[in-house]
């Protein structure tokens, strides 16, 4: 039975799961009828982070342009444009044993695609969620449910993987960005010109 957690929370993944080394990030939304009329597209990111917090090179951005880090560690599954439909809207693995060692942190985040331009924020998005899955047995093991805490943001940090010693953990973060993805990718250090 997964662990269900709130914002804030942390929890030992690989110390209460010995032997695992791969996971599925799970991330799913769904978008309220009253929109404005816009298409809705949001898009889950990872940024793989060392101890400073910063990308060591614009590739440890993960995302549907770039659906793997150098060391193919993290990889995205690709742009669900609609988010129709029930369950995971898009997921992320992690090979947790193939991080580079300088990898403190996988950071995991959704995004509105122009938001700006559409007049979307995430006070127009419900049902958002998180969850960590056992790649080899497809079983949950976390799950964090964002809530609808949400106005005015555009881009979303819902949770990270960290190291702690030689383990791995889940922080269920939740913090919003008003500034969308360029603001994600300029406090990640990702070079976006």
């Amino acid at each position: 039975m997964a662990v269900s957690l709130q914002k804030g929370q942390k929890v030992d993944l690989t110390k209460t799961n010995p032997g695992l080394t791969e996971v599925v990030i799970g991330l799913g939304w769904d978008t309220n009828k009253y929109d404005g009329g816009k298409d809705f597209d949001l898009d889950a990111s990872a940024f793989v982070l060392n101890g400073q917090g910063k990308v060591a090179a614009d590739s440890d951005f993960v995302f549907y342009g770039n659906k793997q880090n150098a060391s193919a560690s993290v990889l995205h599954s690709g742009d669900n444009r609609t988010g129709v439909g029930d369950g995971d809207d898009e997921t992320i693995e992690v090979k947790l044993a193939n991080l580079p060692a300088e990898a403190e942190k996988v950071s995991f985040t959704i995004t509105i695609y122009e938001a700006a331009e559409r007049g979307q924020n995430f006070g127009q998005v419900s049902n958002a969620y998180v969850r960590v899955l056992n790649k080899a047995t497809g079983e949950e093991l976390i799950r964090y449910d964002l809530g609808e805490d949400y106005s005015v943001e555009t881009a979303l940090v819902v949770a990270e993987l960290y190291r702690h010693g030689s383990e791995w953990k889940f922080n269920a973060v939740g913090a919003g960005y008003k500034d969308g993805l360029a603001g994600l990718c300029r406090d990640f250090g990702v070079n976006i010109g």
